[in-house]
């Protein structure tokens, strides 16, 4: 029984605890996520070895991967693939020459990347500007939602796909309780 945990929880699902701000207002401090660790390809439990092809995330993906700098464990949001043109400036995302929507709805700043609407920060300012810059094949630029709190891609550089952990599907601890909130 433990053997399949284990193999379950290397190659197909887990959990991780969120130690940073960088992903709020989507995602707080000390929440709990699950992960769907087979989204992009199937791997050797406990290992970087692929056993099938690797998948592109899509714009908007919430993806948990290691970071390049230090191995630490991110939690960031897919902002462009490859093949895209990019640009950040002050925290707005340009994708292929043209501005990706961000309206204020109430109290809460929510931008519309692809199908995926989502909450931003830009509390903190923007962050570091980025680019204009065409993001390489097989790889992706992933951010932050609390943009002027986030350290990302912006600093980091563009990530693998094959480096990605996998896609993080929802919340399911909050505040010291049980609750689900999809990604």
């Amino acid at each position: 029984m433990v053997a399949v945990v284990l193999v379950g929880r290397s190659s197909l699902a887990d959990h991780y605890r969120v130690p940073s701000g960088s992903m709020q207002p989507t995602v707080h401090v000390g929440d709990r996520v699950l992960v769907n660790k087979a989204a992009y390809g199937l791997r050797v439990p406990g290992t970087s070895i692929w056993l099938t092809e690797v998948s592109l995330p899509s714009r908007g993906d919430v993806v948990v991967l290691s970071s390049p700098e230090d191995g630490v464990v991110l939690l960031k949001r897919v902002v462009a693939v490859a093949g895209d043109r990019v640009e950040v400036r002050d925290g707005h995302l340009r994708l292929n020459d043209r501005g990706v929507k961000i309206e204020r709805l109430g109290q809460t700043t929510v931008e519309q990347l692809d199908q995926t609407a989502h909450p931003v920060s830009l509390l903190a300012g923007g962050g570091p500007d980025f680019g204009p810059v065409v993001v390489p094949d097989d790889r992706v630029l992933v951010i932050g939602d609390n943009r002027g709190n986030s350290h990302d891609g912006r600093s980091f550089g563009f990530v693998r796909a094959k480096d990605l952990l996998g896609r993080a599907i929802g919340v399911y601890w909050r505040s010291g309780a049980l609750s689900w909130s999809g990604l």
